[in-house]
């Protein structure tokens, strides 16, 4: 029997990837049926939202190096344009990463329990987020990840959060929390960390940091455009 042509299981591996991705996307959307009580992601700063502001969507995974990398220069960003700029991010423990789910998950359940300490952590993860990556955890059973993670997660942002913590991963809300953010994720179509939203739209590159120039050349020209949208000609006033 001839044996199939390269170019045919190209065709069939693609043809196979597609259709898992459908019925992943088909099943996050049916078994998530009922919207969550409120919208999906962490609040930079503790502010709301200004629809008035450009709005940045992020997409991170805590264990993902390029998330890491790109944390510095969209914070530096952040505090350049101040209120001009709104940031949401969304978490997508991705499947590769084997502990991606649970340190979601013990930032859903600071971010529940405080929420100004939530970036806290997302930052104390990136900084040292080699102790979470496979190769160090392979060995260790999920509770003792577990376990490991809220020691680790005490120490960055204070002991008094430890028995929040504790509780947190036997309360069955935040692993919905979790839950909810990777199928968030799915229904816009992302598939990489970091990823990033402005004003809706999608930025080119998933998967890949973007510089503070970068986000410079992104945000200084729909400033401009807002200013002028906003300047009113003074022939009208005179």
């Amino acid at each position: 029997m001839q044996s199939p042509s390269p170019n045919k299981n190209h065709a069939t591996l693609i043809l196979q990837s597609a259709l898992l991705c459908f019925f992943v996307f088909n099943s996050c959307s049916k078994s998530q049926s009922t919207p969550p009580a409120k919208y999906d992601g962490f609040f930079y700063a503790n502010h709301p939202v200004d629809l008035d502001a450009i709005i940045i969507e992020a997409f991170f995974d805590p264990v993902c190096p390029d998330s890491r990398d790109a944390w510095p220069p969209l914070k530096q960003a952040l505090q350049h344009y101040g209120p001009h700029v709104s940031l949401v991010v969304h978490l997508l423990p991705l499947p590769y990463h084997d502990n991606a789910y649970a340190t979601s998950r013990a930032l859903h359940i600071v971010n529940r329990t405080n929420s100004s300490a939530t970036f806290c952590l997302l930052e104390w993860f990136f900084k040292q987020q080699e102790k979470f990556y496979n190769a160090p955890t392979q060995n260790m059973t999920r509770t003792a990840v577990v376990k490991e993670i809220v020691k680790f997660a005490a120490e960055g942002i204070g002991n008094s959060y430890s028995s929040a913590l504790e509780s947190g991963f036997s309360d069955h809300s935040t692993d919905l929390l979790t839950r909810v953010s990777f199928k968030f994720s799915a229904t816009r179509g992302v598939y990489a960390t970091p990823t990033f939203f402005v004003n809706g739209f999608s930025l080119a590159g998933a998967g890949s940091p973007l510089d503070y120039n970068g986000w410079r050349k992104v945000i200084d020209p729909l400033l401009s455009e807002k200013g002028k949208k906003r300047e009113v000609p003074l022939h009208l006033f005179l």
